[in-house]
């Protein structure tokens, strides 16, 4: 099955026998990016239409943990004593977003990162000047700020100088996507954005090249929405279209729970290509296999079936889980000792079972049937180089390096397949400029098309960098710039003519 199979073939104006209604800038998707994208349109002084496949607008981003990566010290970062730069936010992000960065992208995310934060409060989205110092998923209470990512861990420590940029809408617990979502809807709506529910949308309307609308199936109807200016594709991932998965992304197909909404099933990025678009970073995405809270299993450490180490278990999980699933026929152990035991009573978030206990490390080590004497070597090394607080083999913090000799031990079983979840979403889409225009295989504009969030390749491009809030954080803005850019087409063409 080759690319063009997944393309859902352009309308030509011709076969439109009518409107069933117009408007200047025409969205598809109520999510995140779709719902920015309506704000700043609606203040460059567009009529706004927005076609949402669900029953309720929200997308995805409504059932996130709601984070936002955004730094070079705002108003929250400097409220909870901490200095923040640019620069390192930038240099951060750029190896974050990994090999298929986008340079452009990265660097105006960067640059008006303090303005994003500006324009999310005008909004109505209300940070809490909070810090939450552990490593966590999210914040378990109302702090706004934590760390994310890989700031403080190797490789990425040396980089840039960490600091916590995560931002999460008040609200307890792990749901800040629902305030998020809550304020951009009504924001939306009082600026007079109509927003449509249960309304697929199937095939862009073409004249020519240039991109004019959506056929989107409505009530068993197909319907015909003109946009004067322009048609902005925001319509989610393709986590949910496991051929569309198996084709682009293999490594996430070995993922076990696909993180979006049912409809995170391509449609946007197929229309796009059905209008010309190209693709880029499609075998990419987010793996997550969260090994912590709580904090004391990042005092573990981490072996395969060799009975070694192979990564510094202070890592992001989304690291760790892309780590894992590039060889996913391998096992995967994290060992603890008996001081840790206490934690067994509340096990690690990522459901995994106990592969095997010891009263000895050699014991252990034939109970998950490791090489005689790897594991005795493996965690000989690790304690003298806890106590010497410095990792030799992979650099972990020293924080988090407390030897593991207080037998007996326990292992919990992190291979694939074995119980353990491995949730993955996709981070590959259209091929955009930072400002939303959608772009062909040779680099063309293709006229009046635009997209944002997981429509378009954004600013996160792979798992092994990841950080919580680098999604929301890209489909928020990166909606904001192609909002902006299709209201002000037409203005800008008639400008051009005059």
């Amino acid at each position: 099955m080759n690319d063009a199979a997944f393309s859902a073939a352009s309308i030509d104006l011709a076969s439109v026998d009518g409107w069933h209604a117009e408007c200047d800038v025409l969205i598809v998707g109520g999510g995140g990016a779709g719902i920015s994208a309506a704000i700043e349109a609606a203040d460059a002084g567009a009529s706004v239409i927005v076609l949402e496949a669900a029953s309720e607008a929200g997308g995805s981003t409504a059932i996130a943990g709601g984070l936002i990566y955004m730094g070079g010290g705002t108003p929250t970062q400097l409220a909870c004593g901490f200095e923040d730069d640019i620069e390192e936010m930038y240099n951060y992000l750029l190896q974050a977003a990994g090999p298929g960065a986008d340079p452009a992208k990265v660097r105006l995310y960067c640059d008006r990162t303090l303005e994003h934060y500006d324009w999310l409060t005008r909004q109505g989205v209300v940070f809490k000047p909070e810090y939450y110092p552990h490593k966590h998923t999210n914040t378990p209470n109302e702090a706004a700020l934590m760390t994310t990512g890989n700031e403080e861990a190797w490789p990425y420590s040396t980089y840039a100088r960490p600091a916590p940029r995560g931002h999460k809408p008040q609200i307890k617990g792990d749901h800040g996507g629902i305030p998020l979502m809550q304020n951009l809807l009504r924001s939306a709506r009082d600026k007079g954005v109509r927003i449509i529910c249960d309304a697929r949308a199937l095939n862009v309307i073409q004249r020519g090249s240039e991109v004019i609308g959506i056929a989107a199936r409505i009530d068993m109807q197909v319907r015909y929405f003109r946009a004067r200016r322009g048609t902005l594709l925001a319509a989610g991932g393709f986590i949910l279209n496991r051929a569309m998965v198996e084709h682009f992304a293999p490594r996430l197909a070995h993922g076990n729970y696909p993180n979006g909404n049912p409809n995170d099933t391509g449609d946007g990025i197929r229309i796009g290509i059905g209008a010309g678009g190209a693709v880029a970073n499609m075998h990419d995405g987010f793996i997550c296999t969260p090994f912590y809270p709580p904090r004391q299993f990042l005092e573990a450490i981490i072996v395969d079936e060799t009975g070694n180490r192979f990564i510094n278990e202070d890592v992001y999980h989304g690291r760790l889980g892309a780590a894992i699933l590039d060889r996913p026929d391998g096992r995967y152990y994290l060992i603890i000792d008996s001081r840790h035991f206490s934690v067994l009573e509340r096990p690690p978030m990522g459901g995994y079972p106990v592969a095997g206990t010891g009263e000895t490390v050699e014991e252990l080590e034939r109970e998950l049937h490791l090489p005689q004497g790897a594991l005795t070597r493996t965690l000989d090394t690790y304690n003298r180089d806890a106590r010497e607080a410095e990792d030799s083999l992979f650099h972990k913090h020293a924080k988090y390096l407390v030897p593991l000799d207080e037998p007996p031990y326990a292992a919990f079983d992190l291979t694939p397949g074995n119980g353990a979840i491995f949730a993955t979403m996709t981070f590959g889409g259209l091929d955009t400029l930072p400002t939303g225009e959608v772009l062909t295989a040779d680099k063309q504009i293709i006229p009046g098309l635009y997209a944002a969030g997981r429509n378009s390749a954004g600013l996160p491009r792979c798992a092994e960098g990841y950080s919580s809030g680098m999604s929301i954080g890209d489909a928020t803005f990166f909606g904001r710039m192609a909002g902006l850019s299709a209201a002000a087409r037409r203005l800008r063409i008639r400008h051009e003519q005059e």
